[in-house]
């Protein structure tokens, strides 16, 4: 049987799992995993959606924290990245070609995953672009920090699709960062963690995404941050902002809490844009302010808020 997850020096994968491959609508195949906890009973099962460029390999550390609380992890690459079915033959692309593909995968993971073989009550734990299609934490809902301003980008990657060039990046091959010089996290030993796992297996990455990619994902802001659309969602949700994340910036997210009837609020002071990968002020933070939102949770939790002004 092929390897389905991976582990590097200092990021081993997590025991007592169960990984493979579920089958799309359309036939494509992601991989996923399932993390049981240890504990007799389960307080239930956190779906845990990634951003664009993201793996399951990064999320070990976060999937042992979720774990040691009591809660089982089900999570999956998104189509186009990870280990999953790529999009293009040219797979470093970071492609999509309708934004609903995103939802219609959920649902099936839902369907054939979690709901089987997972433990009651379901929670959804999504970053970035993760967010977008749950409409959770640090959603992805604008765009700051670009070498060209968000209208201009939008109105590239409309142009690009109207011409038939929608497979097409809007840019050169993305350069990694140095760490003095990222936006996503202050901690270093996280960021080169991370990096060493990109490094080992380079089949994981994402390069730059395609102007249908791009074109997708603004349709769909404007979609699910309308006024109309937040009001209408009842399901509580707690949206987790960075407030010096540079790539979505926190006044976007603000702007998003004040239309969402069943949605709160909780800045992370001083974060950057991938607060589960931050130093551990932060990151205890934006756990402690999950664990909060479960049920029943609070007790367990008022000690680990204190301090962190969330």
């Amino acid at each position: 049987m092929d390897q389905v997850l991976f582990s590097t020096p200092g990021n081993p994968v997590p025991e007592n799992r169960t990984e493979g491959f579920f089958e799309t609508h359309d036939g494509l195949k992601l991989r996923y995993a399932v993390f049981r906890s240890s504990a007799s009973v389960a307080k239930g099962t956190v779906v845990l959606l990634h951003g664009r460029n993201e793996f399951i390999e990064k999320y070990y550390e976060t999937i042992r924290d979720l774990t040691d609380k009591g809660l089982w992890v089900a999570t999956f690459d998104l189509r186009g990245q990870g280990n999953s079915a790529r999009m293009l033959k040219k797979r470093q692309y970071g492609h999509i070609r309708r934004f609903v593909d995103y939802e219609h995968d959920l649902d099936t993971f839902l369907e054939k995953i979690v709901l089987p073989d997972t433990r009651l009550p379901f929670y959804i734990l999504a970053h970035s672009t993760g967010a977008l299609v749950a409409l959770s934490a640090a959603p992805f809902i604008g765009l700051s920090g670009q070498a060209a301003s968000s209208a201009t980008i939008r109105r590239l990657s409309t142009l690009a699709c109207s011409l038939g060039l929608g497979s097409f990046p809007l840019s050169r091959k993305l350069r990694e960062k140095p760490f003095r010089d990222n936006p996503l996290t202050s901690d270093e030993t996280r960021f080169e963690r991370n990096v060493a796992i990109a490094a080992a297996y380079p089949q994981l990455s994402l390069g730059p995404p395609t102007a249908r990619w791009l074109f997708e994902s603004f349709r769909t802001i404007d979609r699910v941050t309308s006024p109309n659309h937040l009001f209408s969602i009842t399901i509580p949700t707690v949206v987790i902002a960075p407030t010096r994340d540079t790539i979505v910036p926190y006044i976007a997210q603000e702007r998003l809490s004040r239309y969402f009837r069943a949605g709160q609020l909780v800045p992370i002071n001083g974060a950057r844009h991938e607060v589960l990968q931050e130093r551990d002020v932060y990151r205890k933070a934006a756990l402690a302010a999950f664990h909060a939102f479960i049920p029943g949770a609070d007790a367990e939790v008022a000690e680990e808020l204190e301090g962190f002004g969330a």
